[in-house]
């Protein structure tokens, strides 16, 4: 057996074409790369409306509020019965017959659905189409 090492050849690394490949690639972006100067952005603002601009405060809206117990209130007034007729006619009142103002409902944790199944109801045969709900968390008592 032989266990003589072998001489090996000399490994040689050319370096010479690499830097001929990046010479070429750095002519490449420096040709075809455009340089602006921007001074200033054009920006459009919004121009001012004549008049003081509505108040979220001034936009009339219509609020239904449920208790835990079902008894319904629009707009802070407590209805005399809490059936769907009575509920119908107070809506129609509080919006002046204008479907398009926003509604919302506001109910109790507690508040049994078919009593906001019926808010719903009222607000849907009158038209109403924008509705938001708001649920609140049902008060400890003390």
């Amino acid at each position: 057996m032989k266990f003589r090492r072998r001489s090996r050849e000399n490994i040689e690394l050319n370096l010479i074409s690499l830097i001929d490949v990046v010479f070429v690639l750095l002519l490449f972006f420096v040709i075809t790369t455009t340089f602006t100067r921007e001074t200033q952005l054009r920006v459009e603002l919004p121009e001012a409306v004549n008049g003081a601009p509505e108040q979220a405060s001034d936009l009339k809206r219509v609020d239904i509020a449920i208790s835990a117990e079902g008894v319904y209130a629009v707009n802070n007034q407590l209805l005399p019965k809490s059936d769907l007729p009575t509920l119908i006619e107070a809506l129609r009142t509080a919006s002046a017959g204008d479907s398009t103002l926003p509604l919302s409902i506001s109910a109790d944790g507690k508040t049994p659905h078919q009593a906001v199944i019926s808010a719903m109801d009222a607000a849907g045969k009158l038209g109403f189409s924008q509705i938001s709900m708001i649920t609140v968390e049902a008060q400890a008592n003390p």
